[in-house]
Order: structure tokens, then C-alpha cells, then sequence
């Protein structure tokens, strides 16, 4: 855990001050058709000052964590800060005053030793050659990560937190009956060190067979057919539309880049069945999978409702930007390593659930598509989006055909979002990846299953 060589010195500065050492380490082992292609573990730490000063910030970083370093980074961040405010010279006022508290969040994680993640990656695959014979190639990914933080702001809440995740990754690679190559992968994993989250590999040979058997109905699978269809989108297919497809486009820093937000606030955007949050720590009476209690700015963590009912009704905002639009910061500014300064940034968004059961949406498609994995995407400010669907089932009156081959959805977020007319009763989460806006960062993302019309890419 981080030593504390920050204290108090801050607090009570004549400008907003943030000061944050941080730490992040990453382990990682691979295994190809069972031979070991990856093994490594690396370890970033450091410390960064940042001031504010009349509507300019000053920033200042150090690959040393020190008290001496701690001194040289505050006061290199003041010495920028004034020198921006002259050659700025925009003249904005200080920030309303935040909350002011502390929260502690952080926890000691299993140290595990590397040959544990080894040991379990080889049993897991050993498991895979022999249950899943037609497979033409397969891989373990183990991965664990950890990002702790400790800051202190001169104007706001200070925080000590650790945030841990870890997953397996299991990937496989089948021949359809000509020969071409059909893939699919699987993530496992989220919250919590690997000893937390991975104590027996034999806990996931279920896992593994439910992907085996869908490779299996993949590679006798057909093309969709192309054009603007009727589909059930899966929960992982409705998480990555809300994070990629919205969420990006009312981030207010994007909003006055001018993303098609910036003229839709109060306005429909969706069916009246969809509601959209970005959740900070807790959602439904639930943990989040990845919580976010205080943001890097000093800003306690609060729930950002962005679609109401269909009516987009907010941004999500840094303290700058919420002053900018009269609206609350509710802790999105963050920071990926300790020389990167915070940006808006997803923690847990999510589409609501409705009160539709899974079964009767297919029951409702005569012809369409039940799509329930994606393995890429892309969408921009515009709300433009293309996804791609790894794995999916054609709908013929109600009822699920054959498999389909690989192929994309494309559309406009607030277009398609409006054709929504059944949303499922239940919430799957995803937080198996990071998302790369200027720089990576940990994000969950999550909803229901959502019945609407969306452009299919066919062959």
C-alpha cells in the first residue's frame, strides 16, 4: 500500500490544488494451443501535482515518490499555473467549493506468485484439449491488474483507493465445413484480485463447454442477411452501445467539440423506455463493477442520470466543465497513470432494464436476429456507430434458427435508440476492458437485453 508523503500541506491553499501518488501493476500470462507466449508482470509509480489558476491548470509530474519529489512536483504545477494565467490570461473565477471529507476505500490484495497464474492457465488449457477436440486453435489469457491512488485537494474530498481486477480470457478457433476459420472468445472475471476471483480453475470448466458448443453451432452457421432488420440485442451487445455509442457523446469535454449532444439536451433521444446512468459505486441495490467513490478532482462520486424516460436530461462533467454548464460535477475526471491529468471519463454506464422476459422478445420477432456478442466497435461524436457480432442466432416466427457467421450492426445511437420497444427485466454487467479515450482507463458497462431495428452488414 502507498505510504502517505502527501499529508496536509494543501489544504487551505489560495488556489485548487490536487496532488496524487499512484501506483498501478499489471501481471499477465499467455498460453497458445498450450505452449507459454506471454509472462510478464510490471509495476508504475509516481506522483502529479495540479493548480488552478484563473481558468488555466498548471500540472507537474514525478516517477518518484517521495517527500522531496512531492515538494518539486507542487511547486513546478504553481510555477506553471502562473505561467499560463499570464499568457492565457483568461480571468475565470475560482471553482464553487466542493464537498470536503475523506473516504477510504482501499484494501490489502493477494500477492499471488506468478507460477500460480501459470499453474492455472495450464490447467485450464489442459481441460480445453481434451473436452473440445475440434477446435484448430485455442488460448489462455490470464490477466490482473491494480491502480491505487491516494489524494489530497485543497478544495474537495480526499481519498485513498484501490481499484483490482482480474480475468481469464479464453479464446477458440474452429474450421466450417470448407475450411474457414470461425472464432470466439469468452471473458471471465472483474472486481478483485486473482486469488479473489480465480481460487480453482474446475470453477470454469462450465465455462468453457457453453463456448465450445457455441463454435460448434457457429461453424455450421449462415450469413445474415443485410438491411435494416428486427433484432434482440444481448446484454453485452446494449453495454457496449451505451458506453461507445452514447456515453462518449455527452461527455461534456466532447460536448464542446461538438458532438450531436451539445443540441439535444431536453430533448428525446430514445424510446420512453430507455433510461440511461452512469453509475458511480452502486446501481439497483448492487456494487458496480468497477466503483468510483471520489474522481481525481476531489469530487465525491455521484450517480449521472444522462437519458430520462428518452429525454437526454445531463452530461457527464469535470469541475470546469460543469461550471461551464451550470450543472454539478458528479466525480467523472480521471486519471490512468500518475503523469496522466484527470479527464471526463465513463465509470459504469448502463441502460435500465425494463420488464419484458427475454423469451417473449424473440417470441415478438418473425423475422430477425438474436445477436449476443460483439467483438469490436466503433462510433464518434456524431453517434455514428459499427459494431461487430461475433455471435448471434437467426429469429424465424418467434423462434431461434441456426447460428450466425461473423458480420456488423451499424446505425445512428439516437436513431436506433428510438426503436426501442421491449427492454428485458434483467442487468449483466461487463468490465473486461478499458476504454481509450486519450488514454486507457478501467470502465463497466451494462444493461438488459433491448429489442429495436438496426442495419445489418450481411456477408
Amino acid at each position: 500500500m502507498l505510504n502517505d508523503h502527501i499529508g496536509s500541506k494543501i489544504k487551505g491553499s489560495s488556489l485548487h490544488t490536487e496532488i496524487r501518488a499512484q501506483v498501478n501493476t499489471n501481471r499477465s500470462v499467455g498460453l497458445l494451443c498450450g505452449n507459454l507466449v506471454r509472462n510478464s508482470r510490471s509495476r508504475s509509480e509516481g506522483v502529479c501535482a495540479r493548480v488552478y489558476k484563473n481558468g488555466v491548470y498548471g500540472f507537474s509530474a514525478s516517477g518518484e515518490y517521495s517527500p522531496d519529489a512531492v515538494a518539486q512536483v507542487l511547486a513546478a504545477a504553481h510555477d506553471n499555473a502562473v505561467f499560463m494565467d499570464k499568457r492565457a490570461s483568461k480571468g475565470e473565477k475560482a471553482f464553487p467549493a466542493a464537498l470536503e471529507g475523506s473516504v477510504v476505500s482501499a484494501k490489502e490484495i493477494n500477492d499471488a506468485e506468478q507460477r500460480a497464474y501459470i499453474e492455472f492457465a495450464r490447467e485450464l488449457d489442459d481441460y480445453i484439449a481434451k473436452k473440445c477436440p475440434a477446435l484448430v486453435s485455442r488460448s489462455i489469457s490470464v490477466r490482473d491488474e491494480a491502480i491505487e491512488k491516494l489524494l489530497r485537494v485543497s478544495d474537495g474530498c480526499d481519498s485513498h483507493g484501490l481499484l483490482p481486477r482480474s480475468f481469464v480470457y479464453i479464446s477458440m478457433t474452429a474450421n466450417t465445413p470448407d475450411g474457414t476459420p470461425v472464432d470466439l472468445f469468452e471473458p471471465i472475471g472483474g472486481y478483485g484480485d486473482f486469488t479473489c476471483n480465480f481460487s480453482d480453475p474446475a470453477l470454469l470448466f462450465g465455462k468453457v463447454d457453453a463456448l465450445y458448443e457455441q463454435i460448434m453451432q457457429k461453424r455450421e452457421g449462415i450469413y445474415a442477411d443485410a438491411g435494416l432488420r428486427d433484432v434482440v440485442m444481448g446484454p453485452d451487445l446494449a453495454g457496449i452501445l451505451a458506453h461507445e455509442a452514447v456515453g462518449h457523446t455527452v461527455e461534456a469535454d466532447l460536448v464542446l467539440g461538438g458532438s450531436v449532444a451539445a443540441h439535444s439536451l431536453g430533448k428525446q433521444v430514445a424510446s420512453e423506455l430507455v433510461t440511461m446512468i452512469d453509475y458511480a459505486h452502486t446501481a439497483l441495490g448492487k456494487p458496480v463493477p468497477l466503483p468510483v467513490y471520489v474522481d481525481d478532482e476531489g469530487t465525491k462520486a455521484e450517480d449521472a442520470v444522462l437519458i430520462k424516460d428518452g429525454i437526454l436530461t445531463g452530461y457527464m462533467n469535470s469541475r470546469e466543465t460543469a461550471e461551464h454548464f451550470g450543472m454539478k460535477p458528479q466525480g467523472n475526471a480521471r486519471g490512468y497513470g500518475y503523469s496522466d491529468e484527470p479527464l471526463i471519463r465513463m465509470r459504469n454506464t448502463a441502460i435500465l432494464p425494463g420488464t419484458s422476459k427475454l423469451a417473449d422478445m424473440i417470441s415478438a420477432v418473425d423475422d430477425g436476429y438474436y445477436l449476443t456478442a460483439t467483438n469490436n466497435g466503433q462510433a464518434d461524436t456524431t453517434g455514428e456507430f459499427m459494431f461487430g457480432v461475433c455471435m448471434g442466432y437467426e429469429i424465424k416466427k418467434g423462434k431461434l434458427g441456426k447460428a450466425i457467421l461473423d458480420t456488423t450492426i451499424s446505425g445512428v445511437a439516437f436513431d436506433m435508440l428510438k426503436t426501442v420497444d421491449m427492454l428485458s427485466d434483467d442487468m449483466v454487467w461487463a468490465c473486461n476492458g478499458t476504454c481509450g479515450k486519450k488514454q486507457p482507463m478501467p470502465v463497466g458497462m451494462g444493461g438488459p437485453a433491448i429489442k429495436c431495428k438496426v442495419m445489418m452488414g450481411g456477408r
